[in-house]
């Protein structure tokens, strides 16, 4: 009997002073800054400073809102997760729009001169590959809102990314000519998103099919628009919006998401 409390102990010695020498992730988050066209863009990049391995490169685009602490924190997830996360600067200079008027100028702006946002996204995947901390084993890109067109965009314009993943995303289709894109699309829509037009989510879906992709869209039940954003019942209350958080559906996209980012990303 006293050896196996001896054993015991010793295990627990031994166990102890493992854990105590084993750190857990330690997100970190800083300006990333990037140009082209004259002009600047204030993306925020997010990664684990405790792993010292290159790892997989995530693209994140906003919300109309632009780049604020409900982007960023999404990023900081994907850090915790093992990623590299960069969530971009659509709008420039960080701008971020506090009513809904601004904000939808500011994405008819990006959304009506693709050749100028892809520049931009260009210019943010170019500084990101030259990252000592990111891997070359690809990246890919998921985005919110207006966000999640630009990602479907992403795609359509056949951008080297290995998969697009849109969060009730508008479907208007910026880019005139499709390309070739063989990589992974999912589109999470809510059932009841009443700013998203389902013919137009249909055909984005099915040219983007006919481009190549394995196209995956899921329609969750009785989730409305911005379903995956914490903050969207403050916005409708305020802005008379037809908006709503669904934690349900919030839960079950990311983690279909990080099943896809997983599948597209870490191949070995």
């Amino acid at each position: 009997m006293m050896r196996i409390l001896l054993i015991c102990l010793l295990s627990m010695l031994s166990f102890g002073a493992w854990a105590e020498t084993v750190e857990g992730p330690k997100v970190v988050g800083d300006t990333f800054e990037y140009s082209t066209g004259g002009k600047t863009y204030q993306g925020y990049l997010a990664r684990n400073v405790n792993d010292d391995e290159p790892r997989p490169a995530v693209l994140l685009v906003h919300e109309w809102w632009g780049l604020n602490d409900y982007a960023k924190s999404r990023a900081d997830q994907l850090a915790a997760l093992g990623f590299v996360a960069l969530a971009v600067d659509m709008y420039g200079q960080g701008k971020t729009a506090a009513h809904p008027q601004d904000a939808k100028a500011f994405s008819q702006r990006v959304m009506s001169d693709w050749p100028t946002a892809r520049a931009s996204l260009e210019a943010a995947m170019a500084k990101l590959r030259k990252q000592p901390y990111v891997s070359d084993g690809g990246m890919a890109a998921i985005g919110y809102c207006f966000g999640g067109g630009v990602v479907m965009n992403m795609a359509l314009a056949g951008m080297p990314i290995e998969a697009a993943i849109s969060f009730h995303g508008s479907p208007t289709q910026a880019v005139s000519e499709p390309q070739p894109f063989d990589g992974i699309v999912q589109i999470h829509n809510g059932a009841d998103d009443g700013l998203v037009e389902t013919q137009a989510l249909e055909s984005m879906a099915q040219t983007l099919s006919e481009q190549g992709a394995e196209v995956r869209v899921v329609q969750y039940p009785g989730a409305k628009h911005g379903f995956s954003n914490p903050a969207s019942d403050a916005k409708a209350k305020e802005f008379e919006l037809p908006l709503a958080y669904d934690a349900a559906a919030d839960a079950a996209s990311w983690q279909a998401a990080l099943v896809a980012l997983d599948r597209a990303l870490n191949k070995d």
